[in-house]
């Protein structure tokens, strides 16, 4: 049957038919045909709780009798003012900023735009594009096209269209590392910033790098200068092992993007959190020095009360210990496929489990396979990875890790 919707990330005339969800209950998708699937991936690692945690409901619902929606434009809202004083508290600084928006991608949009403006603001001008890294997703709007991976990502099509800036590979090691020191020294009057996915690049196939490679390039961005913004979009609130992936390197960034996980998998909402110094420039007596931005539905009434009610969850539940175990329990389940002779690789961080195969998966009959096994599995190029709710217990997770085992085998 054809419907009107238009599906992503897909070819619509010869996509398999999608699966019919009718409800969904702790980490079950519960089909229109009566079938139950286990969500290994938690709607693109968004439902940290589960789905339809009773606290969040709850709230949810509480707010859409109080008020749905109301503009920020002059007006403010209490669960808005709790939520962005929560987030502040949780980046390293005093009196951080947050502005909020519907989306991760707006997200890093908002986080360009500061780090441009923040120098403008100062009389520096052309310091305006920014340096990125090979196997960077950060959204699918223009300018955060533009910081993907220029030539594998899924948005090189648009070569051309999208703004140049200033791509380079992660330093692995100490002569890597000057080797990027002397890269950034050499554009040191145009860059505005440094955008980097903190300890695993999740969209480009789950590629992992080292906490040493992450202090590194936060110590140089601070040595020379530059902004560091850290797109914990996908990283963030629990799914590499600690609240946010940065904490793992004991640093500080200069501005956070966070989305996803913010909701608990309820709501689209977003937030771009800067430091006081970012944020400073903007705070004069001139018009001109304003960030000239705002989403309609920023700050959402509904949706901040959905993640005021997640952080709750993260207060009141032992989310990170559960995270601990299932990066034991997907280590133990995964790691004899290093062996396999199609495997190239395993990985497991956090609430994340990889399995890289030595050639791209074909995305259609690979979740068809899963499917009739009872799991929602989405593989992402050459990679079948795991990325549950925290909540998710040990019997789904050995059930996933055997369909991928099976998988394997039968390639």
């Amino acid at each position: 049957m054809e419907h009107a919707i238009w599906l992503p990330y897909c070819q619509m005339k010869t996509a398999r038919p999608p699966e019919q969800v009718v409800r969904t209950e702790g980490v079950m998708l519960h089909l229109a045909d009566g079938r139950q699937l286990i969500d290994g991936i938690s709607s693109w690692w968004t439902a940290c709780h589960g789905y339809n945690h009773p606290d969040v409901v709850a709230a949810i619902c509480q707010q859409t009798q109080e008020m749905s929606h109301v503009m920020l434009g002059g007006l403010l809202h209490q669960g808005a003012v709790q939520l962005a004083e929560r987030l502040a508290q949780m980046i390293p600084g005093q009196e951080n900023k947050v502005f909020f928006s519907d989306s991760g991608s707006v997200a890093v949009e908002v986080a360009l735009k500061i780090a441009t403006q923040h120098w403008i603001n100062q009389g520096i001008y052309g310091k305006n594009r920014f340096v990125c890294f090979q196997d960077s997703y950060h959204g699918d709007t223009a300018g955060a096209m533009s910081i993907c991976d220029p030539v594998d990502s899924m948005h090189s099509h648009f070569k051309g269209f999208l703004l140049d800036q200033f791509p380079t590979t992660i330093p692995k090691t100490e002569q890597q590392l000057k080797a990027f020191k002397d890269f950034l020294l050499e554009r040191r009057d145009q860059v505005a910033g440094v955008i980097l996915e903190p300890l695993i690049q999740m969209a480009a196939g789950m590629r992992f790098h080292s906490i040493a490679s992450l202090k590194g390039i936060a110590n140089l961005c601070r040595e020379l200068g530059f902004i560091l913004i850290l797109d914990e979009v996908a990283t963030g609130f629990g799914r590499t092992g600690s609240m946010f992936a940065f904490e793992q390197a004991n640093l500080q960034p200069d501005i956070v993007c966070v989305g996803k996980g913010l909701t608990g998998g309820s709501v689209g909402l977003a937030a771009t959190i800067a430091t006081q110094s970012v944020y400073q420039p903007f705070h004069t007596d001139s018009s001109d020095h304003a960030l000239m931005h705002g989403p309609t539905y920023m700050g959402n009434p509904i949706a901040c009360a959905a993640a005021n009610a997640s952080l709750d969850l993260f207060e009141q539940e032992p989310r990170l210990e559960q995270v601990q175990m299932l990066e034991m329990w997907l280590s133990g389940c995964l790691e004899p496929l290093k062996a396999h002779p199609r495997v190239v690789d395993v990985r497991c961080k956090g609430a994340v489990g990889v399995v890289q195969l030595e050639d791209d998966v074909p995305l259609q009959s690979a979740i068809e396979f899963f499917v009739d096994r009872g799991c929602w599995l989405r593989p992402l190029r050459d990679v079948v990875y795991v990325a549950p709710s925290f909540t998710m217990e040990r019997p789904q997770i050995e059930t996933l890790c055997a369909a991928i085992r099976e998988y394997v085998d039968t390639r």
